[in-house]
């Protein structure tokens, strides 16, 4: 799996996770403050999309996680020639 789709479900879980623990009409719901997670997530994919920086994947990348760019490269190196 890339890199852009575990960043993507990371988000994601996140923020589901922080809205079921901090919105008080959740039946999960632990303390308000757990909607700032939602925010600190939302304001890093907000510049990511314009910067390209995502701390996770830095981390992503130092543990050999690959892109989908490099993937699709070795797949076309895999594929025989005819």
């Amino acid at each position: 799996m890339p890199t852009e789709n575990i960043i993507r479900i990371f988000a994601g879980t996140m923020i589901l996770v922080s809205l079921a623990l901090g919105a008080p009409a959740s039946p999960l719901f632990h303390n308000a403050n757990w909607l700032w997670l939602t925010v600190f997530v939302g304001a890093n994919l907000f510049q990511f999309g314009f910067t390209g920086f995502c701390p996770l994947n830095i981390i992503l990348r130092k543990l050999g996680v690959k892109n989908s760019v490099e993937i699709a490269m070795e797949k076309a190196q895999v594929r025989p020639q005819r």
